[in-house]
């Protein structure tokens, strides 16, 4: 367990550090869109109706949707530096699971009626 730990460590520091040269190099390059992008996650994840942390919480569930992992690292870290605890984020994913479930069962019923169409045709 300890191995995997070092491992998913190693994988987190990676990200941040390809994250932080991506950027960098986007900065340097005086990138209008990433100057633009980086407006508009501020703006984005600024106190609102909803708090900067439950902001934060609805991204962690979308990052595992979209299966962002750099998305996932940046956004638990962001939730946790906000106040969020291990069981909101926890949660968080869980919301992410049903949502993933969700769309497959809706997709299922169409598949369904298809096979049904073609199998029993009147």
């Amino acid at each position: 367990m300890e191995e995997q730990l070092d491992s998913i460590d190693e994988r987190i520091n990676e990200i941040n550090k390809k994250r932080k040269w991506a950027n960098g190099k986007l900065i340097k390059s005086s990138s209008k869109v990433f100057k633009i992008i980086q407006e508009l996650e501020k703006a984005t994840f600024a106190d609102g109706s909803l708090t900067k942390k439950q902001k934060e919480l609805i991204a962690v569930g979308i990052s595992v949707i979209t299966n962002c992992e750099s998305c996932m690292q940046w956004h638990i870290s962001e939730a946790v530096n906000d106040g969020a605890s291990e069981q909101e984020i926890l949660e968080a994913i869980e919301v992410a699971f049903e949502m993933g479930i969700g769309p497959a069962t809706v997709n299922g019923r169409f598949a369904l009626e298809v096979m049904d169409s073609l199998f029993h045709k009147k």
